[in-house]
């Protein structure tokens, strides 16, 4: 299957596995869509699996104290996608993971994803660094506020080619932490 491929070859990045290994990976490894607006992970439920994405954009938010939703991230395909602390710890999510777009997936359950420590020598170590890139696609891809919102948009378009036309205007706002007007005459001012 094509989307099998495009998961072994994005795993192959960070490690090696036998032919075996990753028909064993395969195999715990299940596609889903996700419909546009859709959840793969919300607050107060406790996320139960790991998906990497093949087609589509999933951006992580929150609502902050008051009441406004606030775009952390968006990830978009050949990532990885999970809400890793929660988790990992087995505790209810904090953020929302929503699908902006009609998305495909291919997922694997929580105790498939551990049960593979178990069995594949080196499966720590590449879940590992497959996880710290997935962190650091969260936490380094937000804009520095410092900057004026011109600049932070321009870094949005530059890191984010593909986005600007796919997703709507109030999430690019959210994230750029402006009001969707002000992102409104900004675009008309960089025209």
């Amino acid at each position: 299957m094509e989307a099998m491929k495009e998961w072994i070859t994005y795993m192959m990045q960070f490690g090696n596995l036998t032919v075996q290994q990753a028909a064993l990976v395969e195999s715990r490894m299940t596609e889903v869509r996700l419909q546009k607006n859709a959840y793969f992970s919300e607050p107060g439920k406790i996320p139960r699996q790991v998906g990497f994405i093949l087609d589509g954009v999933i951006r992580s938010c929150y609502v902050n104290s008051q009441g406004e939703e606030i775009t952390r991230c968006f990830v978009s395909a050949q990532s990885l996608i999970v809400d890793y602390d929660h988790f990992e710890a087995g505790t209810a999510a904090s953020e929302y993971l929503q699908a902006i777009t009609d998305c495909r997936l291919i997922v694997m359950a929580k105790n498939d994803w551990e049960e593979l420590s178990q069995t594949i020598a080196g499966w720590d170590n590449l879940r590992n660094k497959m996880i710290q890139k997935c962190l650091f696609w969260k936490t380094r891809k937000g804009p520095v506020i410092s900057q004026d919102a011109t600049t932070r948009y321009l870094e949005f378009i530059e890191n984010h080619p593909t986005l600007t036309n796919r997703i709507p205007l109030a999430y690019i706002a959210s994230y750029l932490g402006v009001t969707q007007q002000s992102l409104s005459r900004i675009r008309k001012n960089i025209r």
